[in-house]
Formats: C-alpha cells, structure tokens, sequence
C-alpha cells in the first residue's frame, strides 16, 4: 500500500513491478542481477483518484502515460533493487500529489493607463532610432 495524502492510499493491486536488467554501474553483476525496476500504475482504473485529477496525471505523466492509461516509471538510478524499487514509488506518490493541488484560475487584468503611454512612448522612441538609420541624400 503506498500512502499519498492522509485521504488517498495506492492499493497494492494497483501497482505492478517488473524487474529488469540496468545499465551502467554494477561491474559483472550488472549482466546477471536485474535491478532495475519498471513501476506501472493503473492510474485511469484507479477507484481513489478523482476524474479531474486523473487529468492533471495524465499531464503532469506526459511520455509516461499509456493508451490504456497507465503510468510506467522505470528506475535504474542505484545498483540496489530495493532502493530503486523506492525510488519508483516515491516518483509515483510525488506525481500525484502535484496533480492533487488544483491550479489558481487566472484572472485576466487590463493594462493601465501608465503601462499603455509607456509603451506608446518606447515605439515613438524606437521608430525615430529607425528613422535616423535612412541615407542622407542631397536634398536633406
């Protein structure tokens, strides 16, 4: 059972863990262990989580997110099997703790009086630089 807040736990059946063989450190054990772990949790089956954030999952998930809507995390971090195996998980609870916080919805704002005469003034300012760019010809 992986606890995400004091109100949502990820039920073991829920999650699935395949080990696989890493690469990089590990030496001649490295060909023989698999210490790797690939995490997959069942995120759009899942009864604990709410349809608005399975949403903001999927797209805190991106690349991550299946068609069948899951999310598989692959860890090949450390050498140990059970510290990657708590990395995944941590991973997994991280994601979905961001997707549980419900973004501020923006309020648009006009632009003030102030900001608007500042910026007349910079293009005035700028197209007279330009203007002072062109050839000097024998009339000026």
């Amino acid at each position: 059972m992986l606890r995400i807040s004091d109100h949502i736990t990820i039920e073991d059946w829920e999650l699935t863990e395949q080990f696989i063989r890493a690469s990089g450190p590990g030496g001649q054990n490295v060909n023989k262990v698999s210490s790797a772990v690939e995490l997959r949790f069942e995120a759009a089956r899942s009864p604990n989580l709410t349809d608005p954030v399975k949403k903001r999952l999927k797209k805190i998930a991106g690349r991550r997110w299946t068609t069948e809507g899951a999310i598989v995390l692959q860890v090949s971090d450390e050498r140990s099997q059970a510290r990657n195996r708590e990395i995944a998980r941590d991973r997994l609870a991280d994601m979905i703790r961001k997707a549980l916080i419900k973004p501020k919805r923006r309020i648009p704002t006009r632009p003030t009086l102030g900001s608007k005469n500042r910026r007349i003034k910079a293009k005035k300012e700028r197209a007279e630089v330009k203007s002072l760019r062109g050839r000097i010809g024998p009339d000026d």
